[in-house]
């Protein structure tokens, strides 16, 4: 398992993504770009990507130290951490799942991965696109809840994620600014016993999917329990709420 620094930046294909095409690397250990995002700096180290993200849409040429991280990668790392039923089958959290397990840092700071989608105007940093959480998938129902689940599940392993997004956003993490990740950033404080609780929930349910393949069919799923074990997620990280 490398352990490749504290602070991993992960970069999404949002509009707001294009504030991070010029912010030092120093301020970050490891820069994780997901699909597109890969344009918007050359010094990026990881390149997270699905089976179907088209070849051409990929970088032509790789420089040493930059690696390709495909679903050979990930999807054992996202069943380490649940599966893609529970963790939520969107890149964004699919890369987490990933860093956490890959790269073991002490705080995931993400940007350009807000997944709120406007009417009209561009809804990605090169214009329109698809808006892949928005599509029917039972393991995107409430994408806060899987947002929350990411938090804690990192908390619990000494990582803090925050966003770092000033825009509306589907992600529960707290902000930050994007110079000041090496200050005095804390994973919140969790629940362990209730964090494992809820793991354990997950785990007898028996909605595991080894190849990352899962049946988007309601029917196949309680999803009476899906629903609570997502509303106890959210009151986990904002018992407030």
């Amino acid at each position: 398992m490398m352990q490749t620094g504290d602070v991993i930046l992960i970069m999404g294909s949002g509009p707001n993504a294009v504030a991070a095409r010029h912010w030092p690397k120093e301020w970050f250990d490891q820069i994780v770009v997901i699909n597109n995002a890969w344009r918007l700096r050359p010094d990026w180290d990881r390149l997270v990507f699905p089976e179907d993200f088209p070849v051409q849409k990929r970088p032509a040429e790789i420089v040493p130290g930059q690696q390709l991280v495909e679903a050979k990668a990930f999807v054992p790392a996202q069943n380490l951490f649940g599966g893609f039923v529970h963790g939520g089958a969107t890149m964004a959290f699919t890369a987490g799942y990933w860093a956490l397990a890959a790269l073991r840092p002490r705080v995931m700071a993400f940007i350009g991965c807000d997944m709120v989608y406007p009417a009209t105007g561009p809804t990605h940093f090169y214009g329109s696109g698809t808006a892949d959480p928005l599509r029917d998938d039972i393991s995107l129902r409430d994408l806060g809840a899987k947002s929350a689940r990411l938090a804690l599940i990192a908390a619990a392993q000494g990582c803090a994620c925050v966003n770092l997004s000033q825009d509306e956003s589907s992600l529960l993490f707290p902000t930050a600014a994007p110079d000041a990740l090496r200050g005095g950033i804390m994973p919140p404080a969790i629940d362990l016993p209730r964090v494992a609780g809820l793991r354990a929930r997950e785990d007898a349910l028996g909605y595991a999917t080894p190849d990352g393949r899962y049946v988007n069919d309601p029917s196949a799923y309680d999803m009476d329990i899906l629903g609570e074990i997502d509303a106890n997620w959210r009151m986990l990280l904002h018992p407030s709420t």
